[in-house]
């Protein structure tokens, strides 16, 4: 069997298995002259039944179950005047049936607010108005009308009036007018202002550095999305297992009227060893310890010590990280490490060290910068243009880069998104020194993309592009760790590590000057947690600073999905076309989280 009809086979498993056909009968036919989405409201309130009703008795009992149903939702969607008729038909097989004429819509007028002493000020007053969202004339419908409510409450919270709620409403239905008269009750309570916050954990945190994170001045008004903002910096940190931040109760107002917000956390165990060994048909296997420390100096900061062995990348280093430094939501991440690198292109031992700072944009997006210094031994396997043969030689470089990123978030989930997009931008001015010289620019960029195309993103089209390019640079020049690779799991699937892109006479892969990767997925949801994917990948090393698309290899598969609550576990199985010497028949990917 080849790829393409393998592929094809498991395509065909994948739609066919994600359609279901429908078994149940509706619990009783709906008759009448109503339009359309009326009418299919009503028989999603109906509902279904597992069989027809085995004689007259069940088919009235149902007729008389739908006949509630059907004016419960059409009395909820401002028919206040229906008029419904509960029948059974036919004798040897009975059949519910329920007639139904809706009537007039009831119309709303204009929705008022009484408020319960003391009333907010007149601004908030005016600007809750505002929002209502009811305009006279629209439909009478129940959960416009409660949504308003919800609206208001939560606009008054906004505004400063934390402890507003509503009271029971009072709502005029006229049936000699058809109209729909709302009023709502609401009692604002006093205007809240802000005073500091009050930490009650007994954990190694600082309340000092909590104080520092703080994103209002005392005396503010109460807003709950600074309370969430201040959440968010204490959760980003990743050092707590749980983050509470409420504001106090209204006993606690002092004097001056502030009213502090209470700051609960739960520290996640101060010192952790992990242990993992891994195993990867295209990367190879290895065993790493990592020992993390948690907060040991008071500020949320983590200290981590790793030491891994691995056929590809193996290293023994240290990192620090220390969040909100000098400023809410910026980072500063310090790191060192002795790393042995044994690539089929390259062979590299090196001591690096680099700084960087990262610093958030609203919840998902950030941009950092910074630099890093690498020393170490380069054993290269390259190709010499003038000789038009292989070459390996060993060579002593100290390598320093300047480098700046940017990423912007803009999909619904972190893991399994179904809609929107993200942007990753990277810069990296590079200088090189010891037995060569030279200056490069190394700029990469990578945009994602989801779109669903059937109702509740049961079937999501999700799409990939990957550009990279060096400016300033040649092949022989630029180090090895430098250049652009393709292959592999999170690039062109159905390839290697390195796999994609020329080769040296012995299979070496070749590395590049620039890089254009694509991939295209359709994604299935398939119920009970199971999912299904179909995929092409493409991707193409070139060796001038503009992407080559004329040697662009390809690589198709499919592969499962199981929903966990935090996320997809994925099982990938892709297939190399045109494959080359060297190439395997197909590879297997497995991880958490869909491949982009």
């Amino acid at each position: 069997m080849t790829p393409r009809s393998a592929l094809f086979l498991v395509s065909l498993a994948l739609w066919s298995s994600g359609t279901t056909v429908a078994m149940a009968d509706p619990r009783a036919v709906i008759r009448g002259e109503m339009d359309g989405e009326l009418r299919r409201q009503i028989e999603r309130a109906v509902g279904e039944v597992d069989g027809p009703p085995s004689n007259r008795f069940e088919a009235r009992r149902r007729a008389q179950a739908a006949a509630e149903l059907a004016e419960a939702l059409l009395r909820s969607e401002g028919y206040y005047q229906p008029t419904l008729e509960d029948a059974v038909e036919g004798d040897e097989t009975p059949v519910a049936v329920v007639s139904v004429v809706p009537g007039p819509r009831f119309l709303l007028t204009q929705p008022t607010i009484t408020w319960a002493a003391p009333a907010p000020d007149t601004t908030t007053d005016g600007l809750i108005q505002q929002q209502i969202g009811l305009k006279p004339g629209d439909p009478g419908r129940a959960v416009d009308v409660i949504a308003a409510e919800g609206r208001i409450v939560a606009g008054l919270s906004t505004y400063g009036y934390a402890d507003a709620v509503a009271q029971p409403r009072r709502v005029v239905v006229d049936h000699a007018t058809f109209t729909v008269q709302p009023e709502f009750r609401i009692n604002s309570g006093p205007l809240v202002l802000m005073d500091g916050v009050r930490l009650e954990t007994r954990g190694r945190t600082n309340p000092d550095w909590v104080t520092y994170l703080i994103p209002w001045e005392v005396g503010d008004r109460y807003d709950p999305e600074q309370v969430a903002e201040l959440e968010r910096r204490l959760l980003e940190t990743g050092v707590y297992d749980g983050v509470g931040v409420a504001l106090a109760p209204a006993d606690q107002t002092d004097e001056d009227g502030h009213r502090p917000v209470i700051v609960t956390l739960t520290d996640r165990p101060r010192r952790i060893l992990d242990a993992g060994v891994t195993f990867s048909t295209a990367e190879g296997s290895g065993v790493e310890f990592i020992w993390t420390q948690h907060n040991r100096f008071g500020r949320a900061d983590t200290l981590r010590y790793e030491a891994r062995l691995a056929n590809i990348d193996s290293r023994l280093g240290v990192d620090l990280s220390l969040p909100h430094w000098r400023r809410p939501g910026r980072t500063l991440k310090l790191t060192t490490a002795l790393v042995h690198e044994d690539t089929d292109a390259y062979r590299r031992s090196a001591l690096v060290g680099a700084a960087d700072l990262q610093q958030r944009l609203g919840r998902t997006s950030y941009f950092s910068y910074g630099v890093g210094l690498d020393a170490g031994h380069y054993t290269e396997n390259r190709f010499d243009p003038l000789t038009q043969l292989p070459v390996t030689f060993d060579r002593d470089l100290v390598i320093g880069t300047v480098r700046g990123s940017a990423y912007m978030d803009r999909s619904n989930d972190a893991l399994n998104p179904t809609t929107g997009w993200r942007l990753t931008v990277s810069a990296q001015p590079t200088a090189v020194a010891g037995e060569d010289t030279v200056l490069f620019l190394r700029a990469e960029s990578q945009l994602t993309a989801y779109l669903p195309v059937e109702d509740e993103a049961r079937t999501v089209l999700a799409g990939r592009v990957r550009v990279g390019t060096i400016i300033g640079g040649e092949e022989l020049t630029v180090p090895s760790d430098r250049l652009f690779y393709s292959g592999g799991g999170g690039s062109v699937r159905g390839y290697e590590y390195q796999g994609v892109g020329p080769r040296l006479p012995d299979n070496t892969p070749r590395g590049g000057l620039s890089l254009f990767e694509a991939s295209a997925e359709v994604r299935r949801d398939l119920g009970n947690n199971f999912g299904a994917v179909v995929f092409v990948d493409a991707g193409a090393i070139g060796f001038q600073e503009t992407p080559d698309f004329g040697n662009l290899r390809y690589g198709v598969g499919a592969g499962v999905r199981y929903n966990l609550p935090f996320g997809p576990i994925r099982a990938d199985v892709a297939f190399p076309l045109d494959k080359r010497e060297g190439d395997a028949d197909f590879q297997i990917y497995i991880s958490i989280g869909q491949a982009f």
